[in-house]
């Protein structure tokens, strides 16, 4: 990599791709001495499709993200990343990766996920990884899965 990076962004949703590109970054950010920003975005549509919007539905869904964003900021520290911080926004994800919290945040580079989503799915709605490629203002990485790597090496 001809690029140093400062401030790398990890988006994360408890997912292995999810978890894989989270150990991916936190090796880039410790050999380039960045800071790195884990981002954990709750889809706000998914509660749209709720006929009794529920309160306690959205305090549960946030307080399980929190938890989940505080045990991957621990991991940071512990891999040696002197400087972590973790997010959780509401929203579309797709805008937020690509968009929103990269221009706030000064990011120089978002490492996502390999897309899990079926081919179907991604026709309906789009992959999320898909869009933050194509139109992100900065460097993206893709992490595939340990398995698809595999796969693919014993071919």
């Amino acid at each position: 990599m001809l690029s140093q990076y400062q401030h790398i962004q990890v988006s994360v949703d408890g997912s292995k791709e999810a978890d894989l590109a989270f150990s991916k970054a936190a090796a880039i950010a410790k050999r380039n001495h960045a800071s790195l920003d884990i981002l954990h975005v709750i889809d706000t549509r998914s509660f749209q499709n709720v006929s009794s919007f529920d309160s306690a539905m959205v305090e549960q869904v946030s307080s399980d993200a929190k938890k989940r964003m505080e045990e991957y900021s621990d991991r940071a520290k512990k891999a040696g990343i002197s400087e972590v911080h973790y997010s959780i926004e509401f929203g579309s994800p797709k805008t937020i990766i690509a968009h929103d919290f990269p221009s706030k945040h000064n990011i120089d580079l978002i490492v996502v996920g390999a897309t899990g989503l079926n081919a179907v799915e991604r026709l309906l709605i789009g992959s999320v990884t898909e869009y933050v490629t194509r139109t992100a203002n900065c460097d993206v990485i893709v992490c595939r899965t340990k398995e698809v790597e595999d796969a693919l090496s014993a071919e």
